[in-house]
Parts: C-alpha cells; structure tokens; sequence
C-alpha cells in the first residue's frame, strides 16, 4: 500500500493525525489515488519542463544572443516556476491549501512578471529610467511578495526577517537614528529599484548565476545521476581503510567534495550525512562526534578550490581585476591548511572510539577494475576538459562551464554505452534508455539544487541594491571605526562577528554575497586590509555561521541525523574546527599567504600558519595522560602559540612560536617514547 493509501484510511478512519476537519469540504482537493496522480503530473511536468529550460541556458552560453540582463529576467522566472512546480506535490500531498494557494499565486504572478518585463525590455530598460506605468508599479509590488513568500518558504522565518528589515530600512530611512538615518526611498522608487529596472531581483547576482553558477549546478546535478557521488563515496572509503580512524575520514573525504560542489553546507549535511553519520556510529563514533566530524567537513568543502561552494564565483565577480584562476588559486594553500588540520583533528577524535573493522565491509557491492576504469574516464575528462579551458587556456567561466556540463552529458551516454559492447551483459538500447532517463533526472536534479540558489540571491540582490542606494556600506564602515577606536584588532574581531551574525541560515553564494557588499569595504576603506585579503576574510567568516551556536544549522541538521545533543555536537565541531576561526585573521595580518605563488613570503606564511593549525589541533583534540590542571595548562599553550604562529603580524614572533611548537612536540615524543616524566 502506498502512502497516499495510507493517508486515505486514516482520513475515513477519523484519525487523530489528520489535519482537516471532519466538518470541512474537501470536494474540490484531491484525495487517494487522485492525489498520487497530481505529483505524478506535477512531477512530470517538473523533469520535462527541466530540458527546455537546461536548453536555454546552454543556448545563451553559446550564442549570448540576448543582453544578460534580458536573459536574467527569463532565467529568474524559469527558476521560479519550476521551483514551483517541484514543491507542490508535497503541499497538495499534506493538504496544505493555504501554501498550495500561495504558490499558484505566486506563480502566475512570476509568468506574468517574466513575460510583461521580457518584451518590453528595452523601454523598461532604457526607455524608462526614473519613471513607470501605475500597472508596471502593481506587478512590481506582486512580483515582490511572490519573491519574498518563496525566500520564507525555501529559508524559513530567520532569512524572512533580513529581506523585510532590509527593504523596509529603505522606507523608513528618515526615521532612524544616528550614522543609519537617511532620506528615505518612495514606494515607487523603491519598486523600480527591486524590478522595473532590471536590477534589484534581476541584477548582478542573478545574472551572475544564470551565466556563470547554473551550468556547474547542471553538471553537479549530472554528476549526481550519473553516480558520481557513488564513485566518490567509494574512493573515500578505499582510501580511508589505511588510517585507524579511516571510517571518520571517510565524511571528510567526501562531505568536503561534494559540499565544494553543492554550495551549501548545511544541505550538504544533510546529503552526505545521511550516509556518512550511521557509517561512523556503526563503527563506534559517538552521536555527538559523528555529527560534529559531519559538519565540519561539510564545512570545509566551501573553501576548496576549483568551486569554493560557488563562492569563488561570485569573488572574482566583485574584485576588479581578479579573475576566477586568481581567486581559486589564493584559495589553495588556506584550503591545505584547513583540511590537513581538520584530518588530524578528525583522527584525533575518532580513531581512540573505532573498533577493528574495515571501512569496505560497508559497501554494498564491490565494482570491478575495469568498471572504476570507465566510471574514471566519464567524470575524469569533463573534469579534465574544465580544468584545460579555466586554467591552462583561461577562457571565460561562462565558456569553461559550457564545455564541461555538454561533455559531462557526451561521457554519461558514450561511456555507458561503450561498456554494454564490452563488459556489460545489458544490451545498448536498454543502457542508452537508462542514460537517456539519467540525463533527464540530472536535468531535473540541477534545477533541484538551483532553484534555492537563485532564489535567495535573488532576494539577497534586492535587500542590497536597497541598502546601497541608501549608503549603509558606509554607515558600517563608520560605526566600525567608532566602535573599534581605531584599533585594527578590535575592528577585525567586530567585524568577524557580524560577518557570523549575518551569515546565520544562509546557504555559502548568499552568506559571502551579504558581508563583501556590507563588510568587506569597511576592512579595506578604515584598515586598509588588502581587496583579496578582505574577501577571504568576510568568506571564511560567514562560511563559521554554519557551526556557531546557538544557531549552527549545519551543526543541527547533522545532530539531527546523528540522535545527538546539539550543544554536545556544536562544542564537538568547534574543537575540530579551531584553526577555521582564526585563519580569517592570517589573511589579515598576513595578506601575502594568497599570494598564490611560490614565492618565499608566501610559501613561509603558509608554512606558518600550517604548523600554528597543527599546534592548535593537537593542544584541543590530543588526549594527554595528565592530569586535568597540567592537561588544561599544556591545551593552553599549545593553543596560544599555535595563534601565534598564525596571525602575528611580527616574523621573528612567529619563528618564536615555532621554536615553542617543536620543543613542546619534541618532549611529547620523547615522553611517549621513554615513559619519562617531562614537564609539558
């Protein structure tokens, strides 16, 4: 029985659970078998509406036959009316008429929205500017409800609360205090900033995804269906057999990858959790370290390069004179620091609760050698073929993405059907009819993955075309040099905090956009901290939203998962994670670590503050033979030096912290090698 089957008894059985009185008419909703033929339908509609709309996009990225900005408006409304459609077969399979009723609203009114801006475009455009029809101003305001119901509804009420504080700021302007007081925009300005003008909701950020983003999310979702993941899964686990706490290693191994790719950690958790967290507990790892080891490596895929969590994307879109090599480039060496690290607190952690077991008993099926020969051809030479354009010939983002996402479709169906003429036993038309189905689900699956993406950056480029037309950027960066008196260290530290206060709930893309257009320009304007340096810092530091309590929503889905403790898993993940919080402020004090090159000064503020990271693992993680006062004073100078060592803006005391760093390393190995008593 199917559990539309099920819904049906228990409606005629009056249970308790169900949510619609027994007084109520129900006539005009569909029930039973009815209701499971509606998502069939909607369903549908959703995988097959994906390839005109996949179409398009690989249309424009080949001919740029539109004005981006034209293009953004038809992307944006094909976003959202699939998005529409993919969410309502739970609304109508919960009976939630109300949330039923909204999104059929709001998606007639992002059709129309679409259609009325799209050819009218140049007088809107051009033609227009500074003035609009009383009808323009009423699908304006209905496109803007439409935009901020989908926010609440895919980020929930914490998310809601930024877009509405955030527009309203712009009204009530004259009626604020102190540096945040200003004129105050009009309805109608306000309006034609977030629609009519094409900027607003259709702006940098939107168009930024569509021309940029939403191939690498095609091919993410590609990958997806073509069994990438499944690869990757594999991959770790085999490498992972080798360590005593392989099993943990294997969610950092994976949970980093694929989180790199998705663009949201706390999806991610979600995601590779649900296949790392039981693999850990079964092998003996704690509920609380699970979910901890978890988030951390979700984490942690956001800062690894080539994708970033599509954070690179975007930072290469806001640095003049960067490009997209620069950015992933600068992000090379931070993202070694932070991984080996988290590897060495993750052991650390896990290796003392894993029993004797071998991490491939876990898999399900074993593959042969010349299956993981042809699975490594199909994902190797898409990844090959970005790897050519974006870094070797240095072709635009936009080009790079088209190549890789067209041959990632070639490979999935070639590869598939060259192993059924050899070593397969399915027949070709039955594989090319799989891999017909498998390129269409990857079709759906990129708009899955998509669709949150555009939405919230859509409505975060509405919220800060607002508050730059009201010149908060620069209330900020005032209120920081009041606040910190000056005080370079104090002004980082604060501006640290509201990069993790901003960052709260928000997926990578939208958490980084929000504090380089807020944040960013008060480091480089009142500290003169370097562009790039700027950039990763505020990047690092809302990526940290994610595992700080008491919101930590990584964190949370992952205890979740896991049936721990959030606070027990929350203080779990940030012992792994220690050297991420204090990083941002190396690229501060030692902006020459993105260098991203060999050169000496880079290549020693690396060294540094990879040995601090060690450090600071070891002191935190590292379980001493101690007692509880020396095993706290021992944690506390290795915490001490490691930070040191990391961020000091003085050379001769970060060799002092190193020389510190290897004496307290230097008589913990001999301890543990004579059974000597030593002082530390």
């Amino acid at each position: 029985m199917d559990d539309t089957d099920t819904q049906t008894n228990s409606v005629a059985s009056g249970d308790e659970a169900d949510p619609i009185p027994a007084t109520a008419d129900t006539s005009m909703w569909p029930t039973g078998h009815e209701e499971s033929g509606y998502r069939k339908v909607l369903e549908l509609l959703t995988t097959y509406g994906s390839v005109p709309f996949w179409l398009m996009i690989i249309y424009y990225a080949s001919t740029q036959f539109w004005p981006r900005a034209k293009y953004g408006v038809l992307f944006l409304g094909g976003t959202l009316l699939l998005y529409i459609l993919s969410e309502l077969p739970d609304a109508i399979e919960d009976r939630d008429y109300l949330d039923v009723g909204a999104m059929v609203a709001s998606a007639i009114i992002s059709a129309i929205t679409t259609g009325y801006l799209f050819f009218n475009f140049e007088r809107l455009y051009v033609g227009s500017l500074g003035y609009a029809l009383p009808h323009e101003y009423a699908i304006a305001a209905a496109f803007t409800l439409a935009i901020i119901f989908l926010t609440w509804r895919s980020f929930g009420s914490t998310f809601l609360i930024v877009v509405i504080v955030g527009i309203g700021y712009g009204l009530v302007g004259p009626w604020m205090a102190g540096v945040l007081q200003h004129g105050g925009l009009t309805t109608t300005r306000t309006l034609r900033v977030l629609v009519l003008s094409m900027d607003g909701f259709f702006g940098f950020l939107n168009q930024l995804v569509a021309a940029w983003i939403a191939l690498f999310l095609l091919f993410a979702g590609l990958l997806k269906t073509y069994g990438a993941f499944d690869l990757i899964f594999r991959v770790a686990v085999r490498s992972a057999k080798y360590l005593d706490s392989g099993i943990a290693q294997t969610a950092v191994i994976a949970s980093a990858i694929i989180g790199s790719i998705n663009g949201s950690q706390t999806a991610n958790a979600g995601m590779t959790g649900s296949f790392t967290i039981p693999l850990m507990k079964d092998a003996g790892v704690r509920p609380e370290s699970a979910a901890a080891i978890e988030s951390v490596a979700s984490t942690s895929g956001q800062a690894l390069p080539p994708v970033m969590g599509a954070g690179a994307f975007i930072m290469a879109s806001l640095i003049t004179g960067i490009t997209y090599v620069d950015v992933i480039i600068a992000g090379l060496i931070p993202a070694a620091i932070l991984l080996i690290s988290i590897f060495l607190a993750v052991h650390y952690v896990a290796a003392p609760q894993i029993g004797e077991t071998d991490p491939t008993d876990h898999l399900d099926t074993t593959m042969s050698r010349s299956s993981i020969a042809f699975e490594s051809v199909k994902y190797g030479i898409p990844l090959f073929i970005l790897i050519y354009y974006l870094g070797i010939v240095q072709y635009t983002v936009m080009t790079s993405a088209l190549y890789t996402a067209v041959s990632m479709i070639a490979m999935g169906v070639i590869i598939p059907v060259l192993r059924s003429l050899t070593i397969d036993e399915d027949p070709v038309p039955k594989t090319i009819r799989r891999v017909i189905v498998q390129t269409v689900d990857g079709f759906r699956e990129g708009i899955i993955v998509l669709a949150p993406v555009a939405i919230i950056l859509a409505s975060i480029n509405g919220v800060v075309d607002i508050l730059m037309a009201t010149a908060v950027p620069t209330a900020i960066s005032l209120a920081l040099m009041d606040l910190s008196g000056g005080v370079m260290l104090i002004g980082v530290i604060l501006a640290m905090v509201i990069s993790i206060l901003l960052g709260l709930g928000m997926p990578t893309t939208a958490a980084y956009t929000v504090v380089a257009l807020l944040i960013a320009p008060s480091l480089i304007s009142q500290f003169f901290v370097p562009e790039l340096a700027s950039h990763f810092f505020v990047f690092y530091a809302a990526i940290l939203a994610g595992l700080t309590p008491p919101i930590a929503t990584t964190v949370a889905v992952a205890a979740g998962i896991a049936g721990g403790d959030f606070w027990g898993s929350a203080y779990d993940s940030i012992k792994i994670s220690l050297p991420l919080f204090v990083l941002p402020f190396t690229f501060v004090y030692h902006p020459e670590i993105l260098g991203g090159n060999l050169a000496p000064k880079t290549l020693i503020a690396g060294a540094a503050a990879m040995i601090g990271a060690i450090a600071m693992i070891h002191g935190i993680n590292y379980r001493f033979p101690y007692g509880s006062i020396r095993t706290y004073a021992t944690r506390a100078v290795f915490f001490a030096v490691g930070v040191v060592a990391m961020t000091f803006p003085d050379r001769n005391f970060q060799y002092g912290a190193i020389a510190i760093i290897a004496v307290l390393f230097g008589l913990h190995y001999l301890q543990k090698k004579t059974d000597v008593a030593l002082p530390v």
